[in-house]
């Protein structure tokens, strides 16, 4: 018997291009998501829009692992998700979200960027390294030992 077929393949291939433009989708539902936990937690008391935003945290970054994992870097096919992914997402999104808050300060404060202006360009820093994080470490497929 082929070794190869007794071998679990974590994540069927999947088209790079159809890959980012899933993801890109994702990503736009993870941030309407986000918002709406937000500013419902708003709606019952605006005191609590720290909780509001981590809890909009929690939720859109549950859903990203959900749709990421089942549409975007994984095919329906799939065998198995990836042991971790979770922990892994959240990881990843909580880096993304320092990363973000980091550049919103050097862009804004240090560096004079209108501050309207600043999150776009920290999206165009944090979104590639989300999705390589997303791809590289969290899905990349290996052979099941």
């Amino acid at each position: 018997m082929d070794k190869r077929s007794t071998e679990k393949k974590f994540c069927a291939p999947v088209p790079f291009v159809s890959q980012i433009v899933k993801f890109g989708l994702v990503g736009i539902l993870n941030n309407i998501i986000c918002l709406l936990v937000y500013y419902l937690v708003i709606a019952i008391d605006a005191k609590l829009y720290l909780l509001g935003n981590a809890l909009g945290f929690i939720v859109s970054t549950l859903n990203a692992y959900f749709l990421n994992s089942r549409f975007v870097f994984c095919p329906a096919t799939k065998k198995e998700i990836p042991k971790g992914s979770l922990v892994k997402t959240y990881l990843t999104y909580m880096l993304s979200l320092c990363i973000s808050t980091c550049l919103l300060f050097l862009l804004v404060d240090i560096m004079g960027i209108y501050e309207k202006v600043a999150p776009i360009i920290s999206l165009m820093i944090t979104v590639p390294l989300n999705f390589v994080l997303n791809k590289l470490w969290i899905y990349r497929r290996h052979d099941a030992k």
